[in-house]
Order: C-alpha cells, then sequence, then structure tokens
C-alpha cells in the first residue's frame, strides 16, 4: 500500500520533536532544581517550555494573518529561551550533579540575575500565551472587511440634474405618483405645441426658451454653466407641465411636480409660483395690447 509522503513527512517530524525535546529536557530540568524548584516541579518544567514551542508550532499551521504571525513570534521567543538555558547548562555542567551553589547559575552577578528571571518567567508566561493561542484557535476573528471603491459604499447615490427623459425614483411608485407622471407623459405634447405658440406670439412670455438650445456637448463651456443650462431647462419644463395640467383641470400638486422631475417638493412650489407669475404676467400684456 503506497502512503502518503505528507504523512511519513509528518510522523518524521513528530520522531525528531520528540527526540530533541528528550535532549532538552534533561538541561530544562536541572535548571529548574538549580532556581529552586523540588523534584515534581523540575520534571514538569521542560514540558512547560518546549510544549508551549510545541503548542505555538500546531498553532501557526491552523491560524492566518496576524494571528498566526503573533504564534510565529512566541515560538521564536521560546525557542530562543530553551536555547539559552541549554547553552547555560552546557556551560555548566555541574548542575546535573548538584554541586554548584543554590540560585547560581553563572559567576557574573548581572548575567545570574538575568538568568534566572529567564527561567522563572517561562512558567508564568506559557500560561498567558497558551491561553491567548488556543482562544485565538478556538474564537478567530473576523477579517476586518476591504474597503469599498470610491462611489459604492454611499447608501444613496448622489444627486444629479434630472431632465424628463432620464427621470429616476428609487422608492416604488405611489398611486398618487403614477397619476401625476401619467398625467405628465399625456399632456407634455400638447405642452410643447401650447409653448411654441405662445412664443411666436409673444417673444417676452416667461416661457420663451432660449434662441439657441442648451449645448448637449459641454465641451468649450464651463462645467457650472452647462450644468445651470441643464437646470434652467428643467424649470421650463416643469413650469410647462403645471400650466398644462391646469389647462387640463387636474392641476398637479408641488409635491407630485417636484417628483415627477426627481426633485424635492419645496423645488415643486417654487416652479408653480414662477408659472403662475408667469400666467399673470402674460394675461396683463394680452389685456395690454
Amino acid at each position: 500500500m503506497k502512503r502518503d509522503p505528507r504523512v511519513l513527512l509528518v510522523l518524521a517530524l513528530v520522531a525528531v520533536v520528540g527526540m530533541a525535546f528528550r535532549v532538552s529536557w534533561n538541561a530544562l530540568r536541572d535548571v529548574a532544581r538549580a532556581i529552586g524548584a523540588d523534584e515534581t516541579a523540575a520534571t514538569l518544567y521542560p514540558f512547560v517550555v518546549d510544549g508551549l514551542m510545541a503548542l505555538a508550532l500546531v498553532a501557526a499551521l491552523v491560524l492566518t494573518g496576524r494571528a498566526r504571525k503573533f504564534a510565529l513570534n512566541v515560538l521564536a521567543a521560546y525557542t530562543v529561551a530553551s536555547l539559552v538555558l541549554n547553552y547555560v547548562h552546557g556551560l555548566v555542567p555541574a548542575l546535573h550533579d548538584h554541586t554548584v551553589d543554590w540560585m547560581r547559575l553563572a559567576e557574573w552577578d548581572p548575567a545570574n540575575y538575568a538568568l534566572v528571571l529567564l527561567a522563572t518567567s517561562l512558567p508564568v508566561g506559557s500560561i498567558y500565551f497558551g491561553s491567548d493561542l488556543v482562544a485565538k484557535v478556538l474564537h478567530p476573528r473576523p477579517a476586518p472587511p476591504e474597503l469599498a471603491p470610491y462611489g459604492d459604499c454611499a447608501a444613496v447615490p448622489a444627486q444629479h440634474p434630472h431632465t424628463p427623459d432620464t427621470v429616476e425614483i428609487d422608492r416604488e411608485p405611489v398611486p398618487a405618483q403614477e397619476a401625476a407622471h401619467s398625467l405628465v407623459r399625456e399632456v407634455m405634447p400638447q405642452l410643447t405645441a401650447y409653448a411654441d405658440g405662445v412664443r411666436a406670439d409673444d417673444p417676452r412670455t416667461p416661457h420663451a426658451l432660449p434662441a439657441h438650445p442648451a449645448p448637449t456637448n459641454p465641451v468649450g463651456v464651463s462645467e457650472d454653466v452647462f450644468e445651470e443650462a441643464e437646470l434652467e431647462r428643467m424649470r421650463q419644463d416643469a413650469r410647462r407641465a403645471y400650466v398644462e395640467s391646469v389647462q387640463a383641470a387636474r392641476p398637479l400638486s408641488a409635491r407630485a411636480l417636484g417628483e415627477a422631475f426627481g426633485m424635492s417638493e419645496s423645488w415643486g412650489r417654487k416652479q408653480i409660483l414662477a408659472a403662475r407669475e408667469g400666467e399673470q404676467r402674460l394675461a396683463t400684456t394680452g389685456a395690454a395690447a
């Protein structure tokens, strides 16, 4: 039966780690005795240091991202600490025979203090880092969401000038809005013809459109001027729509007029007032003539 090479690799790794632990176990046990641990504590001390290294290795294989980097850092730190203690044991073979002074790992006092601090802090660090690694494996934190490209993260699209040919309403239309839209579509052809007749009779009418049509291509014209021309054309169309609805005995409300052109109710009210003022001026001019 042919075995998977990965299984053989894992078995070889376990064997090497086991033998390395046995070699390191002797040095770490003697160091633990030198810093005052009893027989039971000294026997368990190697499992605290090298055991956390094995735990960090397994966590590094399971975790990803920043958590995996943290596991590798713990593995590297405890590997260096175990190496230092094994090195001290090699320099002071008398640790194995208990012929050195108690709590003495080096002849130089500062070095001895540093080594004792390192040896005594490893069990406490194993508790902290081991708990953190297990928590990261059992309860991984979700990865932060990727930022959406500019313009896609907005909940509501930016408002742009609307024309009657490109009216878009995001929400579902209600019956009143549908009726207003239908009325605008019905009266728009008659409204255009009516406005043309008014321009022919009196060029000064407020409904008269400019002699030259608004440019459809903004080349050579500044963006502000082009947008203002578009807005003015939309206002003229809204006023004509209101006039035609009045003539049809179905006047549009400010809200219906604003929504028909993709604008607000206050905008529709302003166009209604402007249309009424224009009608009054037209009536006054006709009476004077």
